[in-house]
């Protein structure tokens, strides 16, 4: 069964206030309705539960329907070498543009001065300076992600949801993981 958003997960998404940690928000960019919980487990490589928490939570539902509010757990199944290059393969397709290089802080920094520069110069330039500005005062992790929920929000407001989600999951797909897994320790 695919793993999809309810209503409480888009809330989240959108707030600027967070109440999820980076790698819960990070499952949830990529809960799109496309991937099984097993094709996220291993993309996430969820060893902690972090599926099963913001299933358990009522961020995640599982099945069919996008607007279930019903939430129904799969069970968790180990992730075999079939599965891990099914996933990859599934990844593969559902990205628009392929990325060969590896995940990092500064390919995820490059693709938000290309969301500023390619959403906000024509319609917003203010604020497009606002943002270039932000991402070259960002030091570290967590001040970079702030800003990228900022631009996600104001996205959301100027091209919709869909597009905030399908840029939220690129930004997922190259953020490092073992920084990931070191906020959630």
């Amino acid at each position: 069964m695919q793993l999809h958003r309810t209503d409480k997960a888009k809330a989240e998404l959108a707030a600027k206030e967070r109440l999820l940690s980076v790698r819960e928000r990070g499952a949830l960019f990529l809960a799109d309705g496309t991937k099984t919980r097993q094709e996220m487990m291993v993309l996430l490589q969820d060893t902690t539960g972090v599926l099963d928490k913001l299933v358990s939570e009522g961020y995640l539902t599982a099945g069919a329907s996008m607007r279930s509010e019903a939430v129904v757990a799969a069970p968790v199944a180990a992730a075999d070498t079939a599965v891990t290059t099914q996933a990859k393969a599934v990844m593969e397709r559902s990205s628009s543009d392929s990325f060969d290089g590896k995940r990092s802080l500064a390919t995820t920094r490059m693709f938000l001065f290309d969301i500023c520069e390619r959403m906000f110069v024509r319609k917003l330039p203010e604020l497009a300076a606002q943002y270039r500005e932000q991402l070259r005062e960002a030091r570290d992790r967590e001040s970079m992600l702030k800003i990228a929920d900022q631009m996600l929000f104001t996205v959301a407001q100027i091209a919709g949801t869909g597009r905030a989600d399908g840029l939220s999951e690129r930004i997922a797909m190259l953020l490092p993981l073992e920084s990931l897994e070191a906020e959630v320790a």
